[in-house]
Protein backbone atom coordinates (compact mmCIF):
# COMPACT_ATOMS: atom_id res chain seq x y z
CA UNK A 1 0.00 0.00 0.00
CA UNK A 2 1.37 3.64 -0.31
CA UNK A 3 1.06 6.54 1.78
CA UNK A 4 -1.66 8.03 0.26
CA UNK A 5 -4.01 5.34 1.11
CA UNK A 6 -3.54 6.24 4.91
CA UNK A 7 -4.88 9.33 5.00
CA UNK A 8 -7.76 8.58 2.81
CA UNK A 9 -8.82 6.09 5.63
CA UNK A 10 -11.04 8.31 8.15
CA UNK A 11 -10.61 6.00 11.09
CA UNK A 12 -6.90 6.45 11.43
CA UNK A 13 -7.10 9.56 12.71
CA UNK A 14 -3.91 10.88 10.43
CA UNK A 15 -3.25 14.50 9.37
CA UNK A 16 -0.37 15.10 7.56
CA UNK A 17 2.27 17.67 8.67
CA UNK A 18 4.58 17.29 6.30
CA UNK A 19 6.13 15.63 3.14
CA UNK A 20 3.26 15.89 0.95
CA UNK A 21 5.30 15.47 -2.27
CA UNK A 22 6.44 11.92 -0.70
CA UNK A 23 3.05 10.41 -0.08
CA UNK A 24 3.50 7.85 -3.13
CA UNK A 25 6.30 5.94 -1.06
CA UNK A 26 4.87 2.11 -0.52
CA UNK A 27 4.38 0.88 3.07
CA UNK A 28 5.42 -2.43 3.09
CA UNK A 29 5.68 -2.83 7.12
CA UNK A 30 4.76 -1.08 10.13
CA UNK A 31 6.52 -0.83 13.46
CA UNK A 32 5.81 1.07 17.17
CA UNK A 33 9.22 1.89 18.90
CA UNK A 34 10.05 4.79 21.67
CA UNK A 35 14.11 3.49 21.52
CA UNK A 36 16.53 6.44 20.85
CA UNK A 37 18.11 4.20 18.10
CA UNK A 38 15.95 1.86 16.60
CA UNK A 39 18.12 0.66 13.47
CA UNK A 40 18.41 -2.70 14.18
CA UNK A 41 15.10 -3.42 13.95
CA UNK A 42 14.54 -1.78 10.75
CA UNK A 43 14.37 -3.17 6.98
CA UNK A 44 12.93 -0.18 4.67
CA UNK A 45 9.22 1.06 3.80
CA UNK A 46 7.73 0.45 6.93
CA UNK A 47 5.54 3.21 8.68
CA UNK A 48 6.84 3.80 12.29
CA UNK A 49 4.70 4.32 15.07
CA UNK A 50 6.26 6.69 17.92
CA UNK A 51 4.87 7.96 21.22
CA UNK A 52 8.20 10.47 21.60
CA UNK A 53 8.88 8.97 24.96
CA UNK A 54 12.49 9.02 23.61
CA UNK A 55 12.40 12.73 23.14
CA UNK A 56 14.17 14.51 25.96
CA UNK A 57 14.43 17.82 24.47
CA UNK A 58 14.64 19.61 21.12
CA UNK A 59 18.31 18.21 20.00
CA UNK A 60 16.70 14.62 19.80
CA UNK A 61 14.98 15.11 16.61
CA UNK A 62 17.58 15.57 14.35
CA UNK A 63 19.43 12.40 15.20
CA UNK A 64 15.98 9.96 15.37
CA UNK A 65 15.17 11.79 11.54
CA UNK A 66 18.42 10.91 10.43
CA UNK A 67 18.24 6.92 11.70
CA UNK A 68 14.80 6.46 10.49
CA UNK A 69 15.56 8.20 7.11
CA UNK A 70 18.70 6.27 6.81
CA UNK A 71 17.21 2.69 7.28
CA UNK A 72 14.97 4.01 4.31
CA UNK A 73 11.29 4.10 6.61
CA UNK A 74 8.44 5.00 4.61
CA UNK A 75 7.06 7.66 7.02
CA UNK A 76 7.06 8.88 10.59
CA UNK A 77 3.65 8.85 12.49
CA UNK A 78 4.16 10.88 16.29
CA UNK A 79 1.05 10.35 18.98
CA UNK A 80 -0.08 13.36 20.53
CA UNK A 81 -1.45 11.43 23.20
CA UNK A 82 1.58 11.94 25.29
CA UNK A 83 2.96 15.53 24.68
CA UNK A 84 -0.21 17.18 22.79
CA UNK A 85 0.87 19.11 19.88
CA UNK A 86 3.90 16.96 17.58
CA UNK A 87 6.85 19.58 18.80
CA UNK A 88 7.88 21.75 15.91
CA UNK A 89 11.47 20.48 15.79
CA UNK A 90 10.37 17.07 14.94
CA UNK A 91 8.61 18.55 12.34
CA UNK A 92 11.21 20.60 10.70
CA UNK A 93 13.82 17.44 11.26
CA UNK A 94 11.43 15.72 9.12
CA UNK A 95 11.04 18.33 6.65
CA UNK A 96 14.91 18.57 6.16
CA UNK A 97 15.17 14.28 6.05
CA UNK A 98 12.15 14.45 3.58
CA UNK A 99 10.73 12.11 6.17
CA UNK A 100 6.76 12.00 5.55
CA UNK A 101 5.90 13.06 9.46
CA UNK A 102 1.71 11.91 10.32
CA UNK A 103 0.14 13.70 13.82
CA UNK A 104 -1.95 10.53 14.99
CA UNK A 105 -5.36 11.39 16.92
CA UNK A 106 -4.89 11.00 20.47
CA UNK A 107 -8.30 9.06 20.21
CA UNK A 108 -6.91 6.53 17.93
CA UNK A 109 -4.73 3.50 19.42
CA UNK A 110 -1.44 2.41 17.22
CA UNK A 111 -3.18 -0.80 17.46
CA UNK A 112 -5.93 0.04 14.97
CA UNK A 113 -3.23 1.66 12.90
CA UNK A 114 -0.58 -1.39 13.00
CA UNK A 115 -3.93 -3.60 12.43
CA UNK A 116 -4.94 -1.65 9.28
CA UNK A 117 -1.40 -1.80 7.72
CA UNK A 118 -1.03 -5.73 8.54
CA UNK A 119 -4.11 -6.37 6.85
CA UNK A 120 -3.26 -4.04 3.73
CA UNK A 121 0.13 -5.88 3.68
CA UNK A 122 0.83 -8.93 5.17
CA UNK A 123 -2.56 -10.00 3.39
CA UNK A 124 0.20 -10.70 0.34
CA UNK A 125 1.25 -13.69 2.40
CA UNK A 126 -1.84 -14.89 4.75
CA UNK A 127 -4.81 -13.52 3.04
CA UNK A 128 -4.03 -13.98 -0.52
CA UNK A 129 -2.81 -17.89 0.48
CA UNK A 130 -6.27 -18.19 2.46
CA UNK A 131 -8.15 -16.54 -1.04
CA UNK A 132 -6.12 -18.90 -3.33
CA UNK A 133 -7.60 -22.00 -1.12
CA UNK A 134 -10.85 -20.50 -1.22
CA UNK A 135 -10.94 -19.90 -4.48
CA UNK A 136 -10.44 -23.90 -4.99
CA UNK A 137 -12.72 -24.83 -2.47
CA UNK A 138 -15.86 -22.50 -2.56
CA UNK A 139 -15.07 -19.97 -5.65
CA UNK A 140 -15.08 -22.95 -8.54
CA UNK A 141 -18.58 -23.60 -7.66
CA UNK A 142 -19.73 -20.36 -8.71
CA UNK A 143 -23.38 -20.32 -10.15
CA UNK A 144 -26.78 -20.46 -9.13
CA UNK A 145 -25.97 -22.63 -6.26
CA UNK A 146 -22.99 -20.67 -5.11
CA UNK A 147 -24.37 -17.28 -5.36
CA UNK A 148 -22.71 -16.28 -8.20
CA UNK A 149 -20.11 -12.92 -8.66
CA UNK A 150 -21.21 -11.65 -5.83
CA UNK A 151 -19.69 -14.72 -3.64
CA UNK A 152 -16.00 -13.61 -5.71
CA UNK A 153 -16.45 -10.37 -4.26
CA UNK A 154 -17.77 -10.98 -0.70
CA UNK A 155 -14.70 -13.13 -0.27
CA UNK A 156 -12.54 -10.28 -1.44
CA UNK A 157 -13.75 -8.12 0.99
CA UNK A 158 -13.54 -10.46 3.66
CA UNK A 159 -10.28 -12.24 3.31
CA UNK A 160 -8.35 -9.24 1.06
CA UNK A 161 -10.30 -5.47 2.87
CA UNK A 162 -11.27 -5.12 -0.60
CA UNK A 163 -14.12 -3.39 -2.27
CA UNK A 164 -14.84 -4.82 -5.84
CA UNK A 165 -17.96 -4.57 -8.38
CA UNK A 166 -18.34 -6.23 -11.77
CA UNK A 167 -19.38 -3.97 -14.23
CA UNK A 168 -20.78 -4.23 -18.03
CA UNK A 169 -19.56 -2.22 -20.80
CA UNK A 170 -21.65 0.59 -20.27
CA UNK A 171 -21.54 0.89 -16.76
CA UNK A 172 -24.06 -1.44 -15.91
CA UNK A 173 -23.35 -2.58 -12.27
CA UNK A 174 -23.75 -6.51 -12.59
CA UNK A 175 -22.55 -7.06 -8.87
CA UNK A 176 -20.73 -5.65 -6.12
CA UNK A 177 -19.51 -6.17 -2.14
CA UNK A 178 -21.30 -3.12 -0.38
CA UNK A 179 -22.91 -0.46 -1.43
CA UNK A 180 -23.58 0.38 -5.05
CA UNK A 181 -21.32 3.04 -6.65
CA UNK A 182 -23.08 5.95 -8.04
CA UNK A 183 -24.20 6.02 -11.88
CA UNK A 184 -22.07 8.71 -12.62
CA UNK A 185 -18.69 6.69 -11.27
CA UNK A 186 -19.41 3.29 -13.18
CA UNK A 187 -19.96 5.56 -16.11
CA UNK A 188 -16.43 7.07 -15.96
CA UNK A 189 -15.13 3.79 -14.77
CA UNK A 190 -16.40 1.84 -18.17
CA UNK A 191 -15.57 4.66 -20.13
CA UNK A 192 -11.66 4.70 -19.04
CA UNK A 193 -11.79 0.79 -19.17
CA UNK A 194 -12.49 0.64 -22.77
CA UNK A 195 -10.52 3.93 -23.75
CA UNK A 196 -7.59 1.79 -21.88
CA UNK A 197 -8.29 -1.16 -23.97
CA UNK A 198 -8.46 0.30 -27.07
CA UNK A 199 -5.51 2.29 -26.80
CA UNK A 200 -3.37 -1.45 -26.12
CA UNK A 201 -2.60 -0.25 -22.69
CA UNK A 202 -1.88 -3.33 -20.02
CA UNK A 203 -4.14 -3.64 -17.19
CA UNK A 204 -4.62 -3.45 -14.35
CA UNK A 205 -5.71 0.31 -15.49
CA UNK A 206 -5.62 2.88 -12.29
CA UNK A 207 -8.22 6.18 -12.28
CA UNK A 208 -9.02 8.44 -9.64
CA UNK A 209 -12.05 9.41 -9.15
CA UNK A 210 -13.41 11.82 -6.42
CA UNK A 211 -10.11 11.29 -4.57
CA UNK A 212 -10.90 7.47 -4.79
CA UNK A 213 -8.17 5.04 -6.58
CA UNK A 214 -9.68 2.18 -8.33
CA UNK A 215 -8.14 -0.40 -10.35
CA UNK A 216 -9.92 -1.85 -13.32
CA UNK A 217 -9.62 -5.44 -14.30
CA UNK A 218 -10.80 -7.03 -17.88
CA UNK A 219 -13.04 -10.04 -17.50
CA UNK A 220 -12.40 -12.20 -20.38
CA UNK A 221 -14.00 -15.42 -21.51
CA UNK A 222 -12.57 -17.96 -23.68
CA UNK A 223 -14.95 -17.02 -26.26
CA UNK A 224 -14.83 -13.57 -26.43
CA UNK A 225 -11.17 -12.52 -27.69
CA UNK A 226 -9.52 -13.88 -24.83
CA UNK A 227 -6.49 -13.87 -26.72
CA UNK A 228 -6.17 -9.97 -26.91
CA UNK A 229 -3.64 -9.30 -24.65
CA UNK A 230 0.21 -10.32 -24.44
CA UNK A 231 1.41 -13.25 -24.79
CA UNK A 232 0.86 -16.28 -26.83
CA UNK A 233 -2.31 -15.88 -29.43
CA UNK A 234 -2.18 -12.70 -28.14
CA UNK A 235 -2.66 -11.98 -32.43
CA UNK A 236 -5.75 -14.49 -32.43
CA UNK A 237 -8.39 -12.08 -32.21
CA UNK A 238 -8.81 -8.33 -33.06
CA UNK A 239 -9.63 -6.55 -29.75
CA UNK A 240 -12.54 -4.64 -31.49
CA UNK A 241 -14.90 -7.95 -31.96
CA UNK A 242 -14.81 -8.13 -27.79
CA UNK A 243 -14.20 -4.81 -26.23
CA UNK A 244 -18.12 -3.69 -25.82
CA UNK A 245 -19.21 -6.73 -24.33
CA UNK A 246 -16.61 -7.87 -21.93
CA UNK A 247 -17.44 -7.05 -18.36
CA UNK A 248 -14.90 -5.47 -16.02
CA UNK A 249 -13.89 -5.73 -12.32
CA UNK A 250 -13.56 -2.63 -10.85
CA UNK A 251 -11.52 -2.87 -7.08
CA UNK A 252 -11.68 0.08 -4.70
CA UNK A 253 -7.20 0.25 -4.31
CA UNK A 254 -4.43 0.90 -6.39
CA UNK A 255 -2.95 -2.03 -7.51
CA UNK A 256 0.50 -0.21 -9.16
CA UNK A 257 2.29 -1.12 -5.93
CA UNK A 258 1.02 -4.74 -5.21
CA UNK A 259 3.42 -7.76 -5.68
CA UNK A 260 2.77 -10.33 -8.16
CA UNK A 261 0.96 -12.94 -6.32
CA UNK A 262 -1.50 -10.62 -5.58
CA UNK A 263 -2.14 -9.74 -9.00
CA UNK A 264 -2.13 -13.14 -9.94
CA UNK A 265 -5.29 -13.49 -7.17
CA UNK A 266 -7.22 -10.89 -9.23
CA UNK A 267 -6.54 -12.88 -12.58
CA UNK A 268 -7.78 -15.85 -11.18
CA UNK A 269 -11.13 -13.92 -9.61
CA UNK A 270 -11.29 -12.15 -13.19
CA UNK A 271 -11.56 -16.09 -14.79
CA UNK A 272 -13.74 -17.30 -12.27
CA UNK A 273 -16.33 -14.68 -13.03
CA UNK A 274 -15.54 -15.35 -16.77
CA UNK A 275 -16.86 -18.83 -16.48
CA UNK A 276 -20.12 -17.13 -14.95
CA UNK A 277 -20.64 -14.75 -17.57
CA UNK A 278 -20.15 -17.71 -20.09
CA UNK A 279 -22.67 -19.83 -18.45
CA UNK A 280 -25.48 -16.69 -18.71
CA UNK A 281 -24.49 -16.16 -22.65
CA UNK A 282 -25.27 -19.53 -22.87
CA UNK A 283 -28.72 -19.02 -20.86
CA UNK A 284 -29.18 -16.48 -23.44
CA UNK A 285 -29.38 -19.28 -26.62
CA UNK A 286 -33.02 -19.96 -26.56
CA UNK A 287 -34.00 -16.25 -26.08
CA UNK A 288 -31.76 -15.73 -29.59
CA UNK A 289 -33.19 -18.64 -31.15
CA UNK A 290 -36.92 -17.50 -30.37
CA UNK A 291 -36.23 -14.37 -31.92
CA UNK A 292 -33.98 -15.35 -35.16
CA UNK A 293 -37.21 -17.46 -35.69
CA UNK A 294 -39.37 -14.93 -35.66
CA UNK A 295 -37.19 -12.42 -37.42
CA UNK A 296 -36.65 -15.09 -40.18
CA UNK A 297 -41.31 -15.60 -40.32
CA UNK A 298 -41.23 -11.92 -40.64
CA UNK A 299 -38.56 -11.66 -43.46
CA UNK A 300 -40.00 -14.22 -45.59
CA UNK A 301 -43.30 -12.93 -45.55
CA UNK A 302 -44.64 -16.00 -43.60
CA UNK A 303 -49.13 -15.74 -42.80
CA UNK A 304 -49.49 -13.60 -39.18
CA UNK A 305 -50.89 -16.70 -38.21
CA UNK A 306 -47.65 -18.54 -38.20
CA UNK A 307 -45.99 -15.88 -36.20
CA UNK A 308 -48.83 -15.64 -33.96
CA UNK A 309 -48.11 -19.08 -33.33
CA UNK A 310 -44.43 -18.37 -32.63
CA UNK A 311 -45.13 -15.20 -30.56
CA UNK A 312 -46.93 -17.05 -28.50
CA UNK A 313 -44.35 -19.43 -27.55
CA UNK A 314 -41.70 -16.41 -27.24
CA UNK A 315 -44.11 -14.29 -24.71
CA UNK A 316 -44.18 -16.71 -21.90
CA UNK A 317 -40.57 -17.19 -21.69
CA UNK A 318 -39.29 -13.58 -22.11
CA UNK A 319 -42.72 -12.12 -20.33
CA UNK A 320 -42.95 -15.33 -17.53
CA UNK A 321 -46.50 -15.05 -15.64
CA UNK A 322 -48.17 -12.33 -18.18
CA UNK A 323 -51.94 -12.45 -18.74
CA UNK A 324 -52.58 -10.81 -22.09
CA UNK A 325 -50.62 -11.10 -24.88
CA UNK A 326 -48.54 -8.21 -25.07
CA UNK A 327 -47.24 -5.26 -27.59
CA UNK A 328 -43.94 -5.63 -29.38
CA UNK A 329 -41.30 -3.12 -29.91
CA UNK A 330 -38.63 -3.96 -32.88
CA UNK A 331 -35.12 -2.25 -32.04
CA UNK A 332 -32.45 -2.62 -35.11
CA UNK A 333 -28.62 -1.64 -34.05
CA UNK A 334 -25.67 -1.89 -36.27
CA UNK A 335 -22.18 -1.36 -35.84
CA UNK A 336 -19.90 -0.15 -38.30
CA UNK A 337 -16.14 -0.68 -38.25
CA UNK A 338 -13.52 1.17 -40.06
CA UNK A 339 -12.19 -1.00 -42.75
CA UNK A 340 -15.30 -3.51 -42.13
CA UNK A 341 -12.64 -6.09 -41.50
CA UNK A 342 -14.13 -7.06 -37.98
CA UNK A 343 -18.13 -8.55 -38.32
CA UNK A 344 -20.00 -5.78 -36.48
CA UNK A 345 -23.15 -8.18 -36.11
CA UNK A 346 -22.12 -10.45 -33.12
CA UNK A 347 -20.58 -7.06 -31.41
CA UNK A 348 -23.87 -5.67 -32.05
CA UNK A 349 -25.97 -8.22 -30.69
CA UNK A 350 -24.17 -8.20 -27.35
CA UNK A 351 -24.46 -4.35 -27.42
CA UNK A 352 -28.45 -4.03 -27.43
CA UNK A 353 -28.82 -6.95 -25.10
CA UNK A 354 -26.82 -4.58 -22.47
CA UNK A 355 -28.19 -1.30 -23.86
CA UNK A 356 -32.23 -2.27 -23.93
CA UNK A 357 -31.62 -3.17 -19.70
CA UNK A 358 -32.75 -0.44 -17.50
CA UNK A 359 -29.54 0.64 -16.17
CA UNK A 360 -30.79 1.37 -12.80
CA UNK A 361 -31.31 -2.16 -11.95
CA UNK A 362 -27.85 -3.91 -11.00
CA UNK A 363 -27.32 -7.66 -11.58
CA UNK A 364 -27.36 -10.09 -15.00
CA UNK A 365 -31.02 -10.94 -14.73
CA UNK A 366 -32.95 -8.46 -16.23
CA UNK A 367 -31.42 -9.50 -19.70
CA UNK A 368 -33.48 -12.52 -19.80
CA UNK A 369 -36.55 -10.73 -20.86
CA UNK A 370 -34.70 -9.71 -24.41
CA UNK A 371 -34.45 -10.97 -27.62
CA UNK A 372 -31.62 -10.58 -29.67
CA UNK A 373 -30.73 -11.75 -33.40
CA UNK A 374 -28.51 -10.42 -36.14
CA UNK A 375 -28.31 -10.83 -39.45
CA UNK A 376 -25.02 -10.06 -41.25
CA UNK A 377 -24.03 -6.80 -39.79
CA UNK A 378 -27.52 -5.52 -38.22
CA UNK A 379 -28.59 -6.34 -34.92
CA UNK A 380 -32.65 -6.92 -34.66
CA UNK A 381 -34.39 -7.13 -31.05
CA UNK A 382 -37.91 -7.80 -30.04
CA UNK A 383 -38.62 -6.56 -26.87
CA UNK A 384 -42.10 -7.58 -25.71
CA UNK A 385 -44.16 -4.70 -23.47
CA UNK A 386 -46.57 -5.61 -20.86
CA UNK A 387 -50.32 -4.62 -21.89
CA UNK A 388 -51.90 -1.81 -19.44
CA UNK A 389 -55.33 -3.47 -19.15
CA UNK A 390 -58.21 -0.80 -19.12
CA UNK A 391 -61.90 -1.81 -17.65
CA UNK A 392 -63.20 -5.27 -18.27
CA UNK A 393 -59.74 -6.14 -19.60
CA UNK A 394 -59.76 -3.70 -22.65
CA UNK A 395 -56.39 -3.46 -23.84
CA UNK A 396 -55.41 0.37 -22.80
CA UNK A 397 -51.84 0.17 -24.86
CA UNK A 398 -47.74 -1.03 -24.18
CA UNK A 399 -46.35 -0.40 -20.92
CA UNK A 400 -43.30 2.02 -20.67
CA UNK A 401 -42.35 1.53 -23.97
CA UNK A 402 -38.84 2.39 -25.69
CA UNK A 403 -37.90 5.82 -26.78
CA UNK A 404 -34.38 5.98 -28.94
CA UNK A 405 -33.37 9.75 -27.25
CA UNK A 406 -33.54 7.93 -23.64
CA UNK A 407 -32.30 4.61 -24.53
CA UNK A 408 -28.12 5.78 -25.44
CA UNK A 409 -28.42 9.09 -22.86
CA UNK A 410 -26.69 6.97 -19.87
CA UNK A 411 -23.83 4.81 -22.28
CA UNK A 412 -23.38 7.16 -24.70
CA UNK A 413 -20.07 8.57 -22.73
CA UNK A 414 -18.47 4.41 -22.48
CA UNK A 415 -19.44 3.51 -25.73
CA UNK A 416 -18.05 6.13 -27.43
CA UNK A 417 -14.67 5.32 -25.46
CA UNK A 418 -14.94 1.93 -26.78
CA UNK A 419 -15.90 2.59 -30.05
CA UNK A 420 -12.79 5.15 -30.62
CA UNK A 421 -12.13 7.14 -33.71
CA UNK A 422 -13.07 4.12 -36.37
CA UNK A 423 -16.42 2.63 -35.01
CA UNK A 424 -19.99 3.46 -34.89
CA UNK A 425 -23.23 2.66 -33.14
CA UNK A 426 -26.78 3.93 -34.83
CA UNK A 427 -30.14 2.86 -33.73
CA UNK A 428 -33.30 2.50 -34.78
CA UNK A 429 -36.60 2.09 -32.85
CA UNK A 430 -40.19 1.27 -33.79
CA UNK A 431 -43.54 2.16 -32.68
CA UNK A 432 -45.17 -0.51 -30.33
CA UNK A 433 -47.46 -3.17 -32.30
CA UNK A 434 -49.86 -4.96 -30.76
CA UNK A 435 -50.19 -8.00 -33.24
CA UNK A 436 -48.15 -9.98 -35.60
CA UNK A 437 -49.49 -8.03 -38.86
CA UNK A 438 -47.86 -5.01 -37.54
CA UNK A 439 -44.09 -6.86 -36.82
CA UNK A 440 -42.99 -6.78 -40.62
CA UNK A 441 -43.96 -2.89 -40.57
CA UNK A 442 -42.24 -2.51 -36.91
CA UNK A 443 -39.21 -3.83 -38.51
CA UNK A 444 -38.82 -2.02 -41.59
CA UNK A 445 -39.58 1.23 -39.04
CA UNK A 446 -36.70 0.54 -37.19
CA UNK A 447 -34.41 -0.07 -40.30
CA UNK A 448 -36.09 3.44 -41.71
CA UNK A 449 -35.07 4.97 -38.07
CA UNK A 450 -31.56 3.98 -37.91
CA UNK A 451 -30.88 4.53 -41.55
CA UNK A 452 -31.53 8.14 -40.29
CA UNK A 453 -29.70 7.86 -37.31
CA UNK A 454 -26.78 7.08 -39.80
CA UNK A 455 -26.94 9.88 -41.68
CA UNK A 456 -26.28 12.16 -38.60
CA UNK A 457 -22.62 12.83 -37.18
CA UNK A 458 -21.45 11.52 -34.54
CA UNK A 459 -20.20 8.08 -33.24
CA UNK A 460 -23.24 7.04 -31.12
CA UNK A 461 -26.65 7.92 -32.80
CA UNK A 462 -30.56 7.08 -32.12
CA UNK A 463 -33.61 7.72 -33.62
CA UNK A 464 -36.93 6.93 -33.08
CA UNK A 465 -40.37 6.45 -35.07
CA UNK A 466 -42.17 9.60 -34.79
CA UNK A 467 -38.66 11.06 -36.33
CA UNK A 468 -40.17 9.47 -39.50
CA UNK A 469 -43.22 11.75 -40.14
CA UNK A 470 -41.24 14.75 -40.10
CA UNK A 471 -38.82 16.57 -42.59
CA UNK A 472 -36.38 15.65 -40.24
CA UNK A 473 -36.43 12.53 -42.41
CA UNK A 474 -35.31 14.26 -45.28
CA UNK A 475 -32.85 16.76 -44.55
CA UNK A 476 -29.79 14.34 -44.27
CA UNK A 477 -30.31 12.39 -47.27
CA UNK A 478 -29.76 15.93 -49.16
CA UNK A 479 -26.19 15.43 -50.89
CA UNK A 480 -24.07 18.31 -49.41
CA UNK A 481 -23.32 19.98 -53.12
CA UNK A 482 -27.69 20.20 -52.91
CA UNK A 483 -27.53 21.91 -49.49
CA UNK A 484 -24.83 24.03 -49.86
CA UNK A 485 -25.94 25.51 -53.47
CA UNK A 486 -29.48 26.12 -51.87
CA UNK A 487 -28.44 27.32 -48.57
CA UNK A 488 -26.30 29.82 -49.60
CA UNK A 489 -28.84 31.20 -52.58
CA UNK A 490 -30.94 32.23 -49.86
CA UNK A 491 -28.86 32.82 -47.00
CA UNK A 492 -25.65 34.18 -48.29
CA UNK A 493 -27.17 37.37 -49.29
CA UNK A 494 -28.30 38.11 -45.74
CA UNK A 495 -25.24 37.14 -44.33
CA UNK A 496 -22.93 39.01 -46.59
CA UNK A 497 -25.43 41.67 -45.48
CA UNK A 498 -25.17 41.27 -41.44
CA UNK A 499 -21.37 41.16 -42.06
CA UNK A 500 -21.01 45.03 -43.54
CA UNK A 501 -24.32 46.88 -41.90
CA UNK A 502 -24.67 44.66 -38.53
CA UNK A 503 -28.16 44.34 -39.23
CA UNK A 504 -29.39 41.21 -37.91
CA UNK A 505 -31.13 39.80 -40.68
CA UNK A 506 -30.40 36.18 -40.30
CA UNK A 507 -31.89 36.34 -36.49
CA UNK A 508 -34.81 38.27 -37.27
CA UNK A 509 -35.31 35.88 -40.14
CA UNK A 510 -35.38 32.54 -37.56
CA UNK A 511 -37.31 34.62 -34.84
CA UNK A 512 -40.20 35.54 -37.61
CA UNK A 513 -39.86 32.33 -38.87
CA UNK A 514 -40.24 30.67 -35.21
CA UNK A 515 -43.30 32.95 -34.57
CA UNK A 516 -45.58 31.52 -37.49
CA UNK A 517 -45.37 35.12 -39.26
CA UNK A 518 -46.61 36.97 -36.50
CA UNK A 519 -45.49 40.90 -36.35
CA UNK A 520 -46.62 41.31 -32.71
CA UNK A 521 -45.18 38.26 -31.37
CA UNK A 522 -41.89 38.75 -33.08
CA UNK A 523 -41.34 42.42 -32.27
CA UNK A 524 -42.15 41.39 -28.57
CA UNK A 525 -39.41 38.38 -28.54
CA UNK A 526 -36.80 40.65 -30.28
CA UNK A 527 -37.73 43.80 -28.40
CA UNK A 528 -38.49 46.20 -31.55
CA UNK A 529 -40.56 48.23 -32.47
CA UNK A 530 -43.26 46.58 -35.42
CA UNK A 531 -42.01 49.10 -38.14
CA UNK A 532 -38.36 48.13 -37.94
CA UNK A 533 -39.64 44.30 -37.96
CA UNK A 534 -41.14 45.34 -41.14
CA UNK A 535 -38.43 47.31 -42.20
CA UNK A 536 -36.11 44.41 -41.99
CA UNK A 537 -38.33 41.90 -43.11
CA UNK A 538 -38.95 44.12 -46.61
CA UNK A 539 -34.73 44.10 -46.30
CA UNK A 540 -34.67 40.42 -46.60
CA UNK A 541 -37.26 40.16 -48.99
CA UNK A 542 -34.92 42.91 -51.36
CA UNK A 543 -31.76 40.99 -50.83
CA UNK A 544 -33.37 37.43 -51.51
CA UNK A 545 -36.35 37.87 -54.07
CA UNK A 546 -38.78 36.00 -51.83
CA UNK A 547 -42.29 37.47 -50.71
CA UNK A 548 -42.70 36.34 -46.77
CA UNK A 549 -46.15 36.37 -46.86
CA UNK A 550 -45.65 33.28 -49.10
CA UNK A 551 -46.29 29.94 -47.39
CA UNK A 552 -43.69 28.56 -50.28
CA UNK A 553 -40.66 31.15 -49.61
CA UNK A 554 -41.29 30.75 -45.77
CA UNK A 555 -41.14 27.13 -46.09
CA UNK A 556 -37.53 27.15 -48.45
CA UNK A 557 -36.18 29.68 -45.62
CA UNK A 558 -37.06 27.12 -42.90
CA UNK A 559 -35.27 24.27 -44.42
CA UNK A 560 -31.80 26.34 -45.81
CA UNK A 561 -31.80 27.59 -42.17
CA UNK A 562 -32.14 23.95 -40.52
CA UNK A 563 -29.51 22.84 -43.50
CA UNK A 564 -27.22 25.45 -42.46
Amino acid sequence: MRLRALLETEALGLRLLGGEEELDRTVRGVMTTDLRDPSRYLTGGELVLTGLAWRRNSADSEPFVRILAAAGVAGLAAGEAELGDVPDDLVSACARNRLPLFAVNEDVAFATITEHVVRQVSGERAGDLAAVVDRHRRLMTSGPAGGGPDVVLDLLTTDLDLRAWVLSPTGRQIAGAGEPLAPGVCAALASEHLAAVRTGRRGPHRISIQGITYSLFPIRGHGRGAGTGPGPGSAARDVRESVLSDWLLAVEADAGDWPAERLDLLQGVTQLIAVERERRDAARTVRRRLAQEVLELVQTGAPPAEIAARLRVAAPVLLPGLGAAPHWQVVVARVDWDGGDVPGGPVAQSLLEEILVDPSVSGPEPSDRIAVAHAGDEAIALVPLPALPGEAGEDKGPDAALHADVLLATVREPLAAGLADDGRLTLGVSAAVHSAEGLRGALEEARHARRVAAARPGRVCAAGHHELASHVLLLPFVPDDVRRAFTARLLDPLRDYDRRHRAELIPTLEAFLDCDGSWTRCATRLHLHVNTLRYRVGRIEQLTGRDLSRLEDKLDFFLALRMS
